[in-house]
């Protein structure tokens, strides 16, 4: 078993920026690719970031250029830096793993965290 625990969300004006941090604990001898979904009030979850075991991203179109995906396998913990902040960012965002691939689909994950909330003003 894999735990995951977010945070870093928070409100924030446009243009802003913030840092969420993905602690995972439990299983960590074993090399999970993670990624960054949201989702906003009344839509689905989305993709937005994954990094492989390797350290290999895919990030998506909505957000390229304005947010990256880092992680420390020391501190087991993975990073989304988020810059340039706009109110369509405003959702929860949820750090999950994946014991294969890297997959941009939700359905591939195996563990997920609670969620944070990002808030972005206008």
């Amino acid at each position: 078993q894999v735990q995951l625990v977010e945070s870093g969300g928070g409100l924030v004006q446009a243009g802003g920026s913030l840092r969420l941090s993905c602690v995972f604990s439990g299983r960590t001898d074993r090399n999970y690719a993670m990624g960054w979904f949201r989702q906003a009030p009344g839509k689905e979850r989305a993709f937005v970031s994954v990094i492989s075991r390797t350290g290999i991203t895919l990030t998506a179109d909505s957000v390229k250029g304005r947010f990256t995906i880092s992680r420390d396998n020391v501190k087991n913990t993975v990073y989304l830096q988020m810059n340039s902040l706009k109110p369509e960012d405003t959702a929860v965002y949820y750090c999950a793993a994946a014991v294969y691939g890297a997959p941009t689909v939700g359905s591939r994950y195996d563990y997920w965290g609670q969620g944070t909330q990002v808030t972005v003003s206008s």
